[in-house]
């Protein structure tokens, strides 16, 4: 895991991405903020057990399904099985370590 703060890369309204094997945060006062490491650091699992390129091209049709369903933006990120599964176990500091392999297909099922 690389950690680069990219304030320009980051889309409006976020303050992180992980796009492997970089965390791309905004703001230099979340290089310490291990919650926050930890979500993304989920990201990067997810991203390496799809291998890469077919985590991001779910990620953006999922995003799409749930925003068809929500017809609301916010509502569809947070619902997204990734980021459902990120937000709830982020707190976890000991979550990857015994997170077994597509642990996000748990969080398919929308929430609201």
């Amino acid at each position: 895991m690389f950690l680069i703060v990219a304030k320009y890369l980051i889309p409006k309204g976020y303050r992180g991405m992980a796009v492997y094997p970089f965390i791309l945060i905004k703001y230099y006062k979340d290089q310490v903020n291990v919650v926050f490491l930890n979500h993304e650091k989920i990201h990067l699992r997810q991203q390496i057990e799809m291998l890469i390129l077919p985590f991001f091209i779910w990620y953006i049709l999922e995003f799409f399904i749930r925003f068809i369903q929500y017809k609301n933006r916010d509502l569809a990120y947070r619902n997204i099985s990734f980021e459902r599964e990120a937000y709830i176990k982020e707190t976890d500091l000991n979550y990857l370590r015994n997170r077994s392999f597509f642990q996000f297909l748990h969080y398919m099922k929308s929430n609201q």
